[in-house]
């Protein structure tokens, strides 16, 4: 298998589940082969960033490409390092970052899987005609999950009151990343119950890698049926890519 190199500690729940994820199902599928225990796991490596420090290097969404240069120099030298490492590949274990993945990339050798595509394509299997993208302040304010979903024929919703993207923003601030409660998952079904006017020909992007930790039991589903809307877990769908892509 191929070394998996991994951006994380922004934040650091969700890389833990992507340490998880990758290894459940490296596994599962060397376990399905019949393999002898104990079951093969593909190398990894984590650069863990300090979210504290990344955030206060964010600047706007549609600010120009010097605004953000300290930030996507910060994502672009932690996949040098992973790179002389000997990782043969990247991934990003959060969502905001990939809204500056094309700049990231530049003058990068080491190939980067985005969780935009990945998200995605497991969105179009569902068969939805549209999708809302839920996840954190920057990630709500661009056009990048937009344009990944109308490649894949799904129509985004992106309008959303500032107030309800900053509500999603404090909730995933204060309760997710620093442990789900039940007050927490309450808050962000009714959010979406305010969103989605047509559950059954939407699918909601869990477009934040925590969000997905209000789901523990379908928290290695890349897709799920959960109060009656159909949710896709961008965790688990990049999870699996990068697996598949170790395997490969």
């Amino acid at each position: 298998m191929q070394k998996i190199g991994i951006v994380g500690g922004v934040g650091w729940p969700s890389t833990i589940d992507y340490y998880r994820l990758i290894c459940e199902q490296a596994n599962a599928h060397f376990k399905r082969l019949g393999g002898e225990p104990p079951y093969p796991t593909p190398p990894i490596m984590i650069e863990s960033l300090v979210m504290h420090e990344t955030r206060n290097l964010r600047a706007n969404p549609g600010d120009g490409d010097e605004a953000w240069a300290a930030y996507d120099a910060t994502f672009r030298d932690a996949f040098k390092r992973l790179q002389d490492a000997g990782c043969a590949f990247g991934i990003i274990a959060s969502n905001t970052p990939h809204m500056r993945l094309h700049a990231i990339r530049r003058n990068l050798d080491l190939p980067v899987i985005s969780i935009l595509d990945e998200t995605a394509r497991v969105a179009q299997t569902l068969g939805k005609r549209k999708a809302i993208v839920l996840g954190t302040d920057i990630t709500m304010r661009s056009d990048d999950y937009a344009e990944a979903l109308r490649t894949n024929d799904i129509e985004p919703n992106l309008q959303f009151p500032d107030k309800l993207i900053d509500e999603l923003q404090g909730i995933i601030d204060v309760e997710f990343y620093q442990g789900v409660s039940e007050q927490a998952r309450s808050r962000f079904l009714a959010i979406c119950k305010s969103c989605v006017d047509d559950p059954e020909n939407t699918a909601v992007l869990l477009a934040c890698t925590e969000l997905a930790l209000a789901f523990p039991e379908f928290g290695d589903r890349t897709h799920f049926e959960a109060e009656g809307f159909s949710f896709v877990n961008s965790t688990a769908a990049h999870a699996h890519a990068a697996l598949m892509a170790s395997l490969e």
